[in-house]
């Protein structure tokens, strides 16, 4: 099926509209070449990572260098960069499958690859010209030169476009000088280029430079930050004291500065939650095969339901993660080529791309960077006491997940970011909220029907339940437009509440699309433990959206109205026949077991 003819589903509409599976992609449709290159990458991390995790936990520095030089020869750093740059020009979904690959076993590689190939290179990528493109581009993609991102400061952290330093021109003309302090910059310790954003004079917006790290040209840095995880990743500060830029160095246009950053932040959300990914299979399959060994009373601890129930947590968890993220990837990819064949050129598809789908960007970081850390920790836990241990890889990987809260934006900004630019669509008519918020809203001045849904069909129920749950998201955020209207921004913990029904509505519609998809190619039997995965994940996902659903109401409303809405929130998220999630959970974890590993 081409892209055209494929009914893709804009960004954020997925709250309105119901999606056909058949226009999903899934893990499952990845091609041979695409395989071929997750398999090459999985190599390269056995052989040149994972025997060398203790000098990555003991700040080795200089590996992580080397490693990316490695990488770099390899190709792995070119493939989302154009070919005339020497890069690969690798699709959306391509590009995500290596940052998956790679990013798993080491959180200070991650980091070093997520920033030069990211944040590192894109910005010239997607807004330099073709002068820069050419002059700087093809040594970032071999490798020859390492990226860094300067845009965080003291005082400028969620709040990127309130940093204060400064680039002042320079009375020839011919370049800027700027001064400042810049903090938490990754890949500082050996990055040959840095992006860096300043403010030239009292501009509303920050400007965006491509600053070559020379000597003597007033750039100095801090000693290696001490963190609490990702070891081995170079976190400096940068100080610049009137570094001379030359002026066919700023990058874009004067004042675009924040929009830069703004649309970097965008792919490294998506990114971000893809480079959990393999991390979360590989922890996952480190708990499975120590508790299959592991014995205690004369029994092996995976025989415990206890141990059972946190294994199967943490597979569902990492099969929805997986589900939701390369929806997405496909439907950015496909967004892309639609724009790119409509007569945009390379830089405009990729950025509209990007940022059509900027809500579910924002919605993969917070679920799946929370979900890392679960598994994580849970993984800990099946350890015990050895668990605690640095010698066991359960205590590195919980301690390097943790930053993924942090990254690309805080994961309260996250939130809050996915709930407003639904709402800010809406208002400029990208999406029309409005009316299936008001249908909602008539629907609950109606008498509910009492007769029973023919629920014989494989997820009968479960779709009907999605269904009602995207109409609570529209119920709470008609409800608090109406009552709040342009203020409700200001409502934070509202917003919040409301953001975790809209993340919960999107993992479990992405799980349930991507098990129905797969029943039908390879039937029932085949799947059976997807679908418990799915059915598992959707009824824990009601529980979220009751209880946060719940507290919007109470907080913003009373007496009639107060009533009215719970009354719709009991009856839009009712369970017909309820799952036997202790059974679901016993049977996912049985084949874990017998797999000894993570194998959906």
């Amino acid at each position: 099926m081409s892209v055209e003819e494929k009914n893709i589903t804009r960004g954020g509409e997925f709250i309105i509209k119901e999606t056909d599976c058949n226009n999903v992609f899934t893990p499952e449709d990845f091609n041979e070449e695409q395989l071929m290159m997750k398999q090459a990458v999985h190599d390269f991390i056995e052989k040149e990572v994972i025997p060398h995790k203790e000098r990555f936990e003991n700040k080795d520095y200089k590996l992580t260098e080397e490693v990316m030089k490695k990488a770099g020869d390899l190709g792995f750093l070119s493939v989302a960069v154009p070919t005339e740059y020497g890069g690969m020009g690798m699709g959306f979904v391509s590009t995500m499958l290596v940052c998956e690959t790679i990013s798993g076993a080491c959180g200070s590689l991650s980091t070093a690859f997520g920033a030069h190939t990211g944040i590192g290179t894109m910005p010239i990528v997607l807004y330099g010209n073709k002068e820069q493109n050419e002059k700087y581009v093809p040594k970032l993609a071999s490798g020859e030169m390492f990226g860094s991102y300067c845009l965080t400061e003291p005082t400028a952290g969620s709040d990127a476009n309130s940093g204060k330093t400064k680039a002042v021109l320079s009375e020839d003309g011919k370049y800027y000088k700027i001064t400042g302090q810049k903090m938490w910059i990754s890949n500082a310790g050996f990055a040959k280029l840095f992006i860096v954003f300043a403010r030239i004079e009292d501009d509303k917006n920050i400007t965006g430079f491509i600053v070559p790290n020379e000597t003597d040209n007033g750039i100095t840095l801090g000693e290696e930050e001490k963190k609490l995880g990702i070891h081995s990743s170079s976190t400096r500060q940068v100080f610049f004291n009137e570094t001379k830029v030359p002026v066919e160095n700023m990058l874009s246009k004067r004042g675009n500065g924040f929009k830069i950053a703004m649309n970097s932040l965008n792919v490294g959300r998506i990114k971000l939650a893809v480079a959990c990914l393999d991390a979360m299979k590989r922890v996952s399959s480190h708990a499975i095969q120590y508790a299959n060994e592991r014995t205690q009373f004369k029994t092996k601890i995976i025989d415990f339901e206890a141990i059972k129930e946190k294994l199967a947590q943490m597979a569902t968890e990492t099969y929805v993660g997986e589900s939701a993220t390369y929806r997405a990837a496909k439907d950015i990819e496909d967004r892309i080529k639609i724009r790119h064949d409509s007569g945009n050129s390379f830089q405009e598809a990729e950025l509209k791309g990007v940022e059509e789908y900027v809500i579910e960007c924002s919605i993969l970081k917070v679920a799946v960077s929370e979900d890392m850390q679960n598994i994580a920790d849970e993984g800990i836990q099946i350890f015990g006491g050895m668990g605690f241990s640095a010698e066991t890889p359960m205590e590195g990987a919980w301690r390097d997940s943790r930053i993924g809260r942090i990254y690309e934006g805080t994961n309260e900004i996250n939130r809050m970011l996915s709930v407003g630019m639904l709402i800010k669509k809406a208002m400029k008519g990208h999406l029309d909220i409005i009316t299936p918020a008001t249908n909602v809203g008539k629907e609950l001045m109606e008498i509910p029907s009492f007769e029973v849904p023919d629920l014989t069909e494989l997820f009968s129920q479960e779709k009907l339940i999605i269904k009602n749950l995207k109409k609570v998201f529209l119920m709470l955020a008609g409800a608090g437009i109406q009552k709040y209207g342009e203020k409700l921004e200001e409502h934070q913990q509202m917003l919040l509440n409301v953001s975790d029904v809209l993340i919960e509505v999107y993992m479990a519609e992405s799980a349930l699309l991507r098990t129905e998809k797969n029943v039908k190619r390879f039937g029932e039997e085949k799947q059976k433990n997807q679908i418990r995965m799915t059915k598992l994940y959707l009824y824990q996902a009601v529980d979220v959206i009751q209880s946060k659903a719940k507290q919007v109401i109470i907080s913003s409303s009373e007496g009639d109205e107060q009533r009215g809405l719970l009354m719709g929130l009991k009856r839009f998220t009712k369970y017909y026949e309820f799952p036997n999630t202790i059974e679901l959970k016993n049977k996912i974890a049985e084949t874990l077991k017998s797999e000894n590993k993570y194998c959906f």
